[in-house]
Parts: C-alpha cells; sequence; structure tokens
C-alpha cells in the first residue's frame, strides 16, 4: 500500500514484484564494466571492465598467472565498441521556468517567473550519473508518439550504487515541498532575497527558513543540492528512539553458516576446500556462526576448542520458543569473532563426513528450512526478549549463507522427494509460501539468505528461490563447490548491503509511472512521510546493494506543453556504518516535437535491458519464453513501422538508422539463455530469470549480449562483434555472457604450445579483471576448437557464416583483413544448422536493418 492513497490526485502505478504477483494489482518484481550505447564515443577505455589499476581481492582460487593488464585495442574498423560509462544526461541551464504556465499560487510563486534567479551553472559537470539510465536522452512532446508500447520511456535504477566521497555530501537535514514532498535540487529558482524556492515538480514555492538568501547567485553554487544533480544527505547519529545501537564497527552484523551434510566424497571435498579457505580471508572482527543439516540440524559450539561439538536438534518441524531459549541462554557459543575461532571453525570442516546411506542425493532427507529457522534464531539472540518496540540495529545486514546440494526434502517447507508424488503440486505451492513467509522473517529481522547451490541434484529453485528473494538475497546455482562456489562465498559475505531502504520517484505532472521492477515491494502506509499532494511512487527496498537496481516504466499522461520533464529519485537507507541516508537525484530531460532528434537521443543498450526486463518478468516458465521470442519480434516489427521508413518499390520496412544497435541486443535476447534453447533444466532458467531481473545495468546487458574479445600479437584484445566468423583458427577468444565466460583457443592456434599457453594466460587474466568485482561470480570456462565444451561458446554467437560476403564484411569488418585463404578456411570450419542468421531473422520479419555503427 501507498500511503494516503485518498489523499492523492491519482492512484500510484502497480509495482512490479518478480517474487509473486498480487492479483488485484499487476504488480511485478526482480557487475561490472557500463556499457551503454552512446551515440558519441566509441572508444574503449580501462574502466570498461579492464579495471587496471584496481587491487586485486584475495579470493579462494588457485595463484592465477602473472600480472596482465594489457589495454583493450579498438576495432581496426568502424565497430561500436563499449564504453566505459554511459553518456549522462545533459543537464542545460535554466534562467526561466518552462514556458507552460503552472499553477497560480497566492504565496507568490507566479512573481518567481520575473524575480527568481537559477543557480544551475552554466555548464553542469557532465561525469555521469550512473545511478539513473534513461532509454532516452530526450522525450516526444505528442503523447501519440511518446507512448509508443514497443519503444516507450524507462529509466534503470541503482539505489546503492557508490559515489566517492566530495561537495555532494550534506550533513543536514534537507528542505521539503510543503505540497508533493519534493527535494531542492540545481533546476530550481531561488528568491534570493528571501531565500524562498520553487518546487520543479509542482511548482509551489517554499521556504528555505533563511538558508537560500543570498546577495548573488554565485553564493547559492556553495551549497550542492543548488549545484549537483545527485547529492546524499547523512546523518551519521542515533536520533531514532527505540534504536538500541550495537557496535560502531561495520562487521557487528554475524554470519553464519548452513551447510548441507547430504553430500558425496567429492563434492564434500570441493566444499571443504572452499569453506577453509573462506573463513581464512575474513576480516578477524568478523562473527561466525556453523549449523549443519540433514535429517537433524547440528549447531556447532565455539567454546570447544579442541573437537567439533554440537547442539543437535530435530528437522522434521519447526523449534519451539523453549527451545530456542535453552539453545541461546545455555553455555555454548554459536556466534564468535573469527579472530578468536578460526582454529574451531576449522576443526568443524574438517569433521563433515560423507553421507553413508545408499539414496540417490534427490531421496536424501535434508530440513534446510528448519536450519534457516535456527540460524535465524541464533543471530537475534536474546534481543528477542526486549521490550516490544525496541529494535537492535546492527552495522549492516546479518547474513545467512547456506550451501545446499539438494532441495528441502524434511520437515518444514519440504517437498516430496519424487515429483510423482500423488499430492506434489499442493505440497509445493504450501512449501512455496512456507518458504517466502520465512524470508519475509529474515527480512523484518534484516537478515539477508544467501542461497549458494552445487552439484548435480536438482534444487527444486521454484521452492528456495522465494526464501532468498524475500530475504533480500539471491539463489546461485554453480557446477560444483570449487572455485566458482568458493568465489561467490566469499563476494556473498562481503557485500555492503543497506537496511530500511525506501524508493521515492517523483516526475512532472505529465508523466505517470506505470511500472517498477525490481527487488522489492510496495511501501506500507506508515514506512514514509506524507505530504498533501504527494504523488510520489514508493518502493519498500529487501536491500541496498550496489549489484541491484530497479526497472521504471512510465509513460505520458497528455502531450507535454513545456520544453522540460523533471524526474526526482530518492532513496533513503542505513548503510553498514549506522548511518542514515538519504540521496537525491534529479535529471532533466528536454522535450522535442522532432520525431528523429528524439530517436538519436535513444540509448540502445539501455533501451534493450529495458525491454529484457519487462519482457522476462512475463517468461515464468519455458512455455513462457517460446511465446516471449514472438513478442520480441512483433516489438521490432512495431518499431520499425512506428519509426522507420518504407524502402522504395518494396514492401520491406528499414529499421530506424538512428537505433543500429537496438534490433540486434534483442536478437541475442531471444536466441540467448535468458529465452532461447541453451539453458536446459528449469532450474538453470528460474534462477537465471530472477537474477537477471535485479541485475545491475552492467550485468544485465552482458545477460543479454556477450562481449567478444580477440587476443591479438603484443597483448592487446580487439573487441569484435559476437558472430561465429570469430572463430578464427588462429586467434583466442574470449566470450564475456554476463553469468559464463569462455575462452576459445583455435586449433591452429592449439598446435603451439607456447603461443597457445601465453594467449591462455592473457584471456584469463582478462577474463578475472572483467569480472572480479560480479556478483555472481561467473563460471570460467577454456576449451579447444571442436571439444565438446565447445558448443556453449557457439550456441552463443549469431550463425553469420550463412550470410552473402557483402554483408559479412558490413557486420563483420575485421574480415577484410583476412587473405582469400584464410577466408575460405575459416568459411570451410563451419557446420550447417538451421538456426537463422541476424539478417536472415531482420529480413522473415520484412525488415532492413540498420547499417552497422
Amino acid at each position: 500500500m501507498i500511503a494516503h492513497p485518498e489523499n492523492k490526485p491519482s492512484p500510484p502505478p502497480p509495482f512490479a514484484s518478480s517474487l509473486a504477483s498480487r492479483p488485484p494489482l499487476p504488480l511485478l518484481q526482480p557487475d561490472q564494466s557500463i556499457s551503454p550505447s552512446m551515440k558519441t564515443s566509441n572508444a574503449l577505455s580501462p574502466t570498461n571492465g579492464i579495471k587496471s589499476g584496481s587491487p586485486v581481492p584475495h579470493l579462494s582460487i588457485p595463484p592465477g598467472p602473472p600480472a596482465f593488464s594489457s589495454p583493450l585495442r579498438p576495432a581496426a574498423v568502424p565497430f561500436r565498441a563499449s564504453p566505459a560509462s554511459p553518456q549522462p544526461i545533459a543537464f542545460y541551464p535554466s534562467s526561466s521556468l518552462p514556458p507552460s504556465s503552472p499553477p497560480s499560487y497566492s504565496n507568490g510563486s507566479n512573481e518567481l517567473r520575473h524575480q527568481a534567479v537559477d543557480v544551475s551553472r552554466e555548464s553542469v559537470e557532465v561525469g555521469g550519473i550512473p545511478h539513473v539510465l534513461f532509454s532516452a536522452h530526450k522525450m516526444l512532446k505528442l503523447k501519440k508518439q511518446a507512448n509508443v508500447p514497443s519503444l516507450g520511456l524507462g529509466a534503470l535504477v541503482s539505489p546503492g550504487r557508490e559515489i566517492s566521497p566530495g561537495p555532494q555530501i550534506i550533513q543536514r537535514d534537507p528542505h521539503r515541498c510543503h505540497n508533493c514532498g519534493a527535494y531542492p535540487n540545481l533546476y530550481c529558482n531561488v528568491l534570493t532575497g528571501t531565500g524562498q524556492w520553487q518546487c520543479v515538480i509542482c511548482w509551489n514555492l517554499n521556504g528555505s527558513e533563511g538558508e537560500y538568501v543570498a546577495s548573488s547567485k554565485e553564493e547559492l553554487y556553495n551549497l550542492p543540492e543548488l549545484s549537483s544533480p545527485l547529492v546524499d544527505y547523512v546523518h551519521t547519529g542515533n536520533k531514532r528512539p527505540g534504536f538500541v545501537p550495537a557496535s560502531d564497527s561495520r562487521m557487528s552484523a554475524p554470519i553464519v553458516l548452513v551447510i548441507d551434510e547430504c553430500l558425496d566424497e567429492p563434492h564434500l571435498q570441493h566444499l571443504q576446500s572452499s569453506l577453509h579457505a573462506f573463513v581464512d580471508t575474513l576480516a578477524p572482527t568478523t562473527r561466525i556462526g556453523i549449523i549443519s543439516y540433514g535429517r537433524t540440524v547440528s549447531v556447532y559450539d565455539f567454546s570447544e576448542e579442541s573437537i567439533a561439538s554440537a547442539e543437535v536438534l530435530p528437522g522434521d518441524k519447526s523449534p519451539n520458543k523453549e527451545t530456542l531459549k535453552g539453545l541461546i541462554y545455555g553455555t555454548g557459543v554459536y556466534v564468535s569473532p573469527i579472530h578468536a575461532s578460526l582454529p574451531v571453525a576449522h576443526t568443524i570442516f574438517s569433521s563433515l563426513r560423507v553421507h553413508k546411506c545408499n539414496i540417490p542425493e534427490a531421496s536424501r532427507d535434508r530440513c534446510l528450512g528448519t536450519a534457516v529457522e535456527i540460524a535465524l534464531a541464533i543471530i537475534r539472540g536474546p534481543s528477542a526478549e526486549m521490550s516490544q518496540g525496541v529494535i537492535r540495529r546492527l552495522g549492516g545486514k546479518s547474513r545467512v549463507i547456506v550451501c545446499a546440494a539438494g532441495p528441502n526434502t524434511y520437515g518444514p517447507g519440504s517437498v516430496p522427494h519424487s515429483f510423482s508424488h500423488p499430492n506434489y503440486p499442493y505440497l509445493e505451492k504450501t512449501a512455496v509460501k512456507w518458504m517466502e513467509h520465512l524470508g519475509q522473517e529474515a527480512h523484518r529481522q534484516h537478515t539477508v539468505v544467501d542461497i549458494l547451490c552445487a552439484g548435480t541434484c536438482p534444487v527444486r529453485a521454484a521452492v528456495l528461490q522465494p526464501l532468498a528473494k524475500a530475504s533480500g538475497g539471491v539463489l546461485i546455482l554453480n557446477d560444483d563447490f570449487g572455485e566458482a562456489f568458493g568465489v561467490n562465498l566469499q563476494r556473498a559475505s562481503s557485500r555492503d548491503a543497506g537496511s530500511h531502504g525506501l524508493l521515492e520517484i517523483r516526475c512532472s505532472d505529465d508523466i505517470l509511472v506505470t511500472q517498477v521492477i525490481g527487488p522489492g515491494e510496495e511501501a506500507h502506509i506508515d514506512t514514509h512521510e506524507s505530504f498533501k499532494n504527494d504523488t510520489s511512487v514508493s518502493v519498500q527496498l529487501l536491500s541496498v546493494e550496489e549489484t541491484q537496481s530497479f526497472s521504471v516504466f512510465m509513460e505520458t499522461k497528455r502531450d507535454i506543453k513545456s520544453d522540460y520533464a523533471f524526474f526526482q529519485f530518492v532513496i533513503q537507507y542505513s548503510n553498514v556504518y549506522q548511518a542514515d541516508i538519504v540521496r537525491v537525484i534529479t535529471i532533466r530531460l528536454p522535450t522535442v516535437d522532432s520525431v528523429s532528434a528524439y530517436l538519436d537521443s535513444v540509448q540502445d543498450e539501455v533501451a534493450a535491458v529495458l525491454i529484457a526486463k519487462k519482457t522476462l518478468l512475463r517468461a515464468k516458465d519455458f512455455s513462457d519464453a517460446i511465446e516471449m521470442r514472438s513478442t520480441i519480434d512483433e516489438r521490432v516489427k512495431d518499431i520499425a513501422f512506428k519509426f522507420g521508413s518504407l524502402v522504395p518499390k518494396s514492401k520491406l520496412h528499414l529499421f530506424p538508422k538512428e537505433l543500429p544497435l537496438l534490433p540486434e541486443l534483442l536478437f541475442h535476447l531471444r536466441r540467448g539463455p535468458l529465452l532461447g534453447n541453451i539453458v536446459g533444466h528449469e532450474d538453470e532458467r528460474s534462477v537465471l530469470r530472477n537474477l537477471f531481473l535485479d541485475a545491475s545495468f552492467d550485468l544485465s546487458l552482458r545477460m543479454v549480449a556477450p562481449r567478444c574479445l580477440m587476443h591479438r600479437e603484443g597483448g592487446t584484445f580487439e573487441e569484435l562483434p559476437a558472430y561465429d566468423l570469430a572463430m578464427q583458427s588462429d586467434a583466442a577468444v574470449v566470450l564475456d555472457h554476463g553469468t559464463d565466460v569462455f575462452i576459445w583457443l583455435g586449433a591452429e592456434l592449439a598446435t603451439h604450445k607456447g603461443r597457445c599457453a601465453a594467449a591462455l594466460a592473457a584471456c584469463r587474466t582478462l577474463a578475472e579483471e572483467l569480472t572480479e568485482s560480479r556478483f555472481p561470480a561467473p563460471r570460467i570456462l577454456a576449451f579447444k576448437e571442436g571439444s565438446s565444451q565447445a558448443r556453449y561458446f557457439v550456441s552463443r554467437l549469431i550463425p553469420a557464416h550463412k550470410d552473402p560476403p557483402y554483408e559479412q564484411e558490413a557486420r563483420f569488418p575485421q574480415l577484410r583483413s583476412l587473405t582469400a585463404e584464410q577466408r575460405a578456411k575459416l568459411k570451410s570450419s563451419f557446420l550447417h544448422f538451421d538456426d537463422p542468421s541476424f539478417c536472415e531473422w531482420m529480413r522473415s520479419l520484412k525488415l532492413v536493418p540498420p547499417e552497422s555503427s
């Protein structure tokens, strides 16, 4: 519920949650190199995934190859590389109010049109605001043109993205518009004589308690909120009654490992190695707890130094209050700083034993639900006995990290071992509801539950996903408990997670927010202040992390008369240092009549990611995914019909030349792992979908369309289109597809052992640099041309080998550098199959693709 809906002129739009839909409202819900399509730059940058100056984190992986940080070499021919960061919105100075007549106010707001001083600088710093990425940098004024559903208007909002300390940090209470609740910003007009400022959202005139009184506009430039599009209001003191602060250390929030003990020997050995390496990398002040589960739950006691000692509880039912009270107030120590308990932790991990019964993995009893309940209880500790209304504030969110090798098949929230159980659908539905309730309880306790799965046994992701999702955590699948699992374990534990998060979205009166997709839920009526005419959309954040984003979709209510539309995004949360943050981001988009000017401002990659998120929200299973491929086809055709042109003397439509990347990105989407046939098991598809809906722009873009980099002599890399024409036998190629990174070694290269080893080492180093901060950490696979694993690589590349030579050269200009013999050899290396190329797909839609940029 949105606070006081009866006071609002129009009801708020539905919020989309990928957790679940609430029938009355059609709600919807859902690393590291940013690279949206820019109309002005082709240059590659070291920050585009190649972080040459970044420290390499200490991870539990074998020593890598020698340090390698070669710059990417731009393609020798015109090909749009992915820039390091999105081009920012152009912030135009505003010396007068927009031409449209704002409402008439008796407090003198109309007089402000003649007396106001615009405090925005003539040229605002354009270093970029990656926190908010719009699908276009201009808006069409006509409602009929602006609301074409196939393209539309949207923005990707990253609430937890970090910013460098600077003048945009404000340590005082913000001013607010008394009418709509908006915040002052660089676009506000200010009466320097009285200090009054006019809201850009509702045009109300507000006082500033004399703070904005100045002799000249230059004085106001010193106020961050009136000179910067992004500011953070920070309160470091604990001013909230009813809160008992914990230690000042950000590490006061504990981590509890919940470990599946129903493992066979190979998996157990890998898991033990990863766990040993994990605790060795933790900071000394980190508090840790260890629980294992099978048919029972073992809560390990750190007070015993020489042996692994545990309190064993039944797993067939939830623990009662007396059992938990006896556990918490007993003599055992179940959560302890790692500096005092590291030897004990190693002893506990070494004591884990192989599952002895000769039972298939899927049929073993696992009481995962009960184990997580007990983990939450020991994190909560005696604070449960505090007086009602008192909440213990920790430095950041606590974490429960589940290491699972199979489904929850015993106790609360369990499902039968076999799908053939006569009552399986009902029991699964009941288990999903129970898991979601447990996740919501964890969220109320400010604890994130991450579930890291590995092995070959299906984990029934549909049942476990609600637990992770509702708590603000993630569910991750790994092939085994080896290297990638160990990296994810470390990155899961070290993620900064803010709490008490709230996102507010305010727009000009002409704009309506229609849908929000992201890791949150509709804000309840008591979670934010109410103002007389506050029409904001409010979303309660499950957690505030840098790896997440929200997709916001908007429409225009009517034809826009003014020259600009204003958008304000406000994120309120408490960070890991217990500071209360109010982050205010204000953006202004110019409105235009020219369709060409609008299309030229469209950010292809941002638009493609927004389209993909809206599409994936509806693709709940494989049959839905097949249907969504057809909607992609219809969307591409509609964009061409609405914004393109008819080819002379033909029935074909030319796709808008201003959108050169968009159709190819959508082609990658429809044939890739998100909607295509690449992913086989429904568990994998479900996990990828949920991860994508919540992911940051950086990771989302890579999951939609892979990035292809060819190794060159001298240690450089050339970025090429992700076409199968890159499979040149004398080369090594890196393909970054978000959750997977592939290294392909050509057969001819492989015959030269020295060159092959050097190329492989360079490619591995590049892959690690590209993904050093990505969460989840992708699996990195290396293989030779013609091997069985090479099919993973080939299936993600556009099959352009069937296209005519002129089309190949137009879209893959690197071919021009090959000799006739090399091209003939490349052509003969391909196997025939029916998958269409990008150009063939466009022709099947009766469209002509735009020229490659």
